[in-house]
């Protein structure tokens, strides 16, 4: 069944149709939703609201643009919806952290050096454990590839806090990987 067809057969709510448009997405969009979740039962639980969300707007799918793109964004935006929901997400993070743990700074690591001597999922375990402020504006910025000027009127910040919030989430992230690298290193 091609694409067209699935999304016709989605919006009679055609049950195979459906099932087939979750089984096709489902890795992908958990990979999103892992992004912006503390834990796989979190990224699994904006998963299920993101595909309900899905296929309630599928009427509104223009075509203009890809499909995935279309699904990504309400998945995004759905993780979104869930961390304002939840109250976990305290968006507008104080600078006084950035400056009391600025003794801490790596600043002689090359990320490219770094980044040769990860896993992806080392990666998306120092990404779950940022904030959710950082995370969320880091998996914004880095992988969606949204402005600081769209993060800011999105999550209704600042600009300067969103990028604040990304220099403070990479600080972070490096911080993390270098510990559990040097963990491991020391067979801990």
């Amino acid at each position: 069944m091609n694409e067209p067809d699935i999304i016709k057969g989605c919006i009679k709510n055609d049950r195979a149709s459906q099932k087939i448009l979750y089984e096709q997405f489902y890795s992908k969009m958990l990979g999103v939703c892992l992004r912006y979740s503390k834990n796989s039962d979190d990224a699994k639980d904006v998963l299920h609201e993101g595909f309900l969300k899905v296929f309630d707007n599928l009427k509104n799918f223009k075509a203009n643009g890809s499909f995935e793109g279309w699904i990504r964004r309400i998945m995004v935006n759905t993780a979104i919806d869930h961390l304002r929901k939840n109250k976990q997400n305290y968006l507008i993070v104080s600078t006084v952290y950035a400056n009391e743990k600025a003794t801490n700074v790596i600043d002689n690591i090359d990320d490219d050096d770094l980044a040769l001597h990860i896993e992806k999922e080392e990666i998306l375990r120092a990404v779950q454990e940022l904030t959710p402020a950082y995370r969320t504006v880091f998996n914004l910025y880095v992988i969606e590839e949204y402005t600081h000027k769209e993060i800011a009127e999105m999550l209704d910040i600042s600009e300067g806090t969103s990028k604040s919030n990304l220099s403070k989430a990479k600080f972070n992230l490096r911080k993390n990987i270098m510990q559990h690298n040097k963990t491991s290193r020391n067979g801990n």
